[in-house]
């Protein structure tokens, strides 16, 4: 293993460039072992934006052509739109690169086979960004479904629930374009339900293998935003340029895991009132437990002589990934996952090892939202691929 840093290269530099460049920055500080990192290039389309970017994340230089830079550093995160994850993620493979991908691995299941086939022949270590696995209450969950204390899994329950694209009048954005996302709540939050799940039951309910989907729509044109954030006149009067939306604001889904269980899941971007509570709840033989990110210190459990569920705080220095923050009781956010996901993965890197969850775990789940999109299509049960 190389003592020199590892050299960055990083797609992307809005929401997700800012998640992730922010991971890097307080590598050194809380996890000291971590790999040493060079943010080397950011890249953008947009010159002037991404240069601010750049200054902003620690970036030594800028780049507008992802093809000019992609084979002259060590890892390779393509935090762009769905539909520009393949190519880029490809070509970094090939040129010997690590890659680290935001999630669904891509907008078509065609795509994910050819990421997960590069992955597989490459040099380099390849991961998803499911970055729900590393909060250390969803770890302390897996880790007593895997010592057997909810039994076996009769039903696992998974929502992921926000409203901003509830007013009608919110403005149009990729996300509502099927050309670039490939779908809409079903692969933007549908993908996090899906892969947390596969985690935290994979051991004992196994892989889940039929299920029926619906997908809905709720409004189908929104208004295009201008330059200052405000909407585009048509010259018309009161009226708004508009696009159509070409994807699913919500789905749902029934399904059934190798052992039998049965599976619930949902996301919708119009449920009023819900921010980001992407929750699960897990039922077994013998307990049963809840989550939910915006409580994401905390999992309600059941276990076989409880005479109702109590609220496990976790934050002690034992639970996972909790000695390198603060004292118990002094909960960490959001933010934290990243830390949690970049350390994995990077050492993985520096290690030359697989990581987990990988290009494979991220095919998996793309199956599964071809799947649920097939049986909307179909409107009957469908196997999964």
């Amino acid at each position: 293993m190389s003592n020199d840093p590892l050299t960055i290269g990083m797609l992307g530099y809005r929401f997700m460039g800012k998640a992730h460049s922010n991971a890097l920055e307080r590598l050194p500080m809380f996890f000291p072992e971590a790999p040493e990192v060079e943010r080397d290039v950011l890249i953008g389309r947009d010159e002037e934006a991404v240069a601010e970017a750049a200054d902003r994340f620690g970036f030594d230089r800028t780049s507008t052509d992802w093809e000019e830079v992609v084979d002259e550093v060590d890892v390779f995160y393509n935090l762009g739109p769905n539909a520009i994850h393949a190519d880029p993620s490809i070509a970094a493979l090939e040129a010997g690169a690590s890659v680290f991908c935001e999630k669904p691995l891509a907008h078509t299941l065609e795509d994910a086979e050819r990421m997960r086939d590069a992955a597989r022949n490459a040099e380099g270590t390849a991961g998803i960004a499911f970055n729900y696995r590393f909060i250390p209450a969803v770890q302390y969950a897996k880790n007593l479904i895997d010592a057997g204390e909810l039994g076996e899994i009769h039903h696992v329950r998974g929502q992921y629930l926000q409203d901003w694209l509830a007013d009608p009048s919110s403005p149009w954005s990729w996300r509502n374009d099927e050309e670039v996302a490939g779908s809409g709540a079903l692969g933007d939050l549908g993908a996090h339900t899906l892969d947390l799940a596969r985690f935290l039951v994979g051991e004992q309910a196994g892989d889940l293998t039929r299920l029926s989907g619906q997908l809905q729509t709720f409004v189908d044109e929104r208004p295009v935003p201008g330059e200052d954030g405000g909407t585009l006149s048509s010259g018309g009067g009161d009226s708004t340029e508009t696009r159509e939306v070409t994807v699913d604001d919500a789905y749902s889904a029934q399904a059934e895991f190798e052992n039998g269980a049965m599976g619930t899941f949902e996301a919708s971007r119009f449920a009023t009132g819900h921010k980001n509570d992407h929750n699960i709840v897990i039922n077994g033989s013998k307990g049963s437990l809840r989550f939910s990110v915006e409580r994401l210190n905390e999992i309600e459990l059941l276990t076989e002589d409880d005479r109702g569920f109590q609220t496990i705080l976790v934050t002690e220095e034992d639970d996972p990934y909790i000695d390198r923050w603060w004292p118990a009781g002094h909960i960490i956010g959001w933010e934290h996952t990243f830390v949690h996901e970049n350390y994995e993965f990077l050492t993985a890197v520096a290690e030359g090892e697989d990581h987990t969850p990988s290009f494979e775990d991220g095919y998996r789940v793309q199956e599964l939202l071809e799947a649920i999109e097939r049986s909307d299509e179909r409107g009957e049960w469908v196997d999964v691929s």
